[in-house]
């Protein structure tokens, strides 16, 4: 599976998530009790399937956001490094990353079109607070794609920090590169790469 494949089944993911719900909702309850309506949205919005680029930022801005916790992925996708930044430096970091992905999503999100997810049973206990939610992407014509949620109880609700696409995980997928960076020019040279990315509107990912 490409990069491109990568990002717009993460964005189908993004979107099951896409409305408010109560902290106390059920990590699995969270995904599906919104997947189909939200689904439903995209593939009538006409807007978003001519490529309106900018109603799809605000989507995710207004959408989306609020179930992930960005600081926490930052750190997983920065790996070791991470303890070697400040805390200004770790929350540039987060802002930076959280820009790379809206944008990066923004785009695969207009490219949406027949996908449905379906979820496997989900077992948790009363105390756990990690969690993983599994599903799998159905597409005509092509293999069922797995897609799992990693969520993290906080005290405002359950939020996703990592999600991994047929056993590739997202912050995995950043780590090698964001290393690569550190290793060349420190944090504030990963920060300026990020930063240098964001403007151009670069997606920072693999190929």
């Amino acid at each position: 599976m490409n990069m491109k494949s990568f990002f717009l089944l993460l964005l189908t993911c993004f979107v099951t998530l896409a409305q408010a719900q109560a902290p106390d909702t059920a990590p699995d309850a969270l995904v599906k009790s919104v997947a189909n309506e939200v689904l439903q949205i995209i593939r009538s919005d006409k807007e978003l399937q001519a490529g309106n680029n900018k109603k799809a930022i605000e989507l995710i801005e207004a959408k989306v956001l609020p179930h992930f916790n960005f600081m926490h992925m930052t750190q997983l996708a920065v790996g070791r490094d991470w303890r070697s930044a400040s805390p200004a430096q770790q929350k540039q970091l987060a802002d930076e990353f959280h820009t790379l992905l809206v944008r990066t999503y923004a785009k695969a999100l207009t490219e949406y079109k027949s996908q449905t997810i379906e979820f496997k049973p989900f077992k948790m206990n009363a105390a756990d607070l990690d969690v993983k939610v599994r599903s799998q992407v159905n597409q005509s014509g092509a293999k069922p794609i797995p897609l799992d949620y990693y969520l993290e109880k906080l005290p405002t609700g359950w939020k996703v920090y990592d999600i991994e696409v047929d056993g590739i995980s997202l912050v995995v997928n950043y780590r090698e590169s964001f290393a690569t960076e550190v290793r060349n020019g420190g944090i504030d040279g990963l920060i300026k790469t990020l930063q240098g990315k964001n403007r151009t509107g670069a997606s920072g990912d693999k190929k």
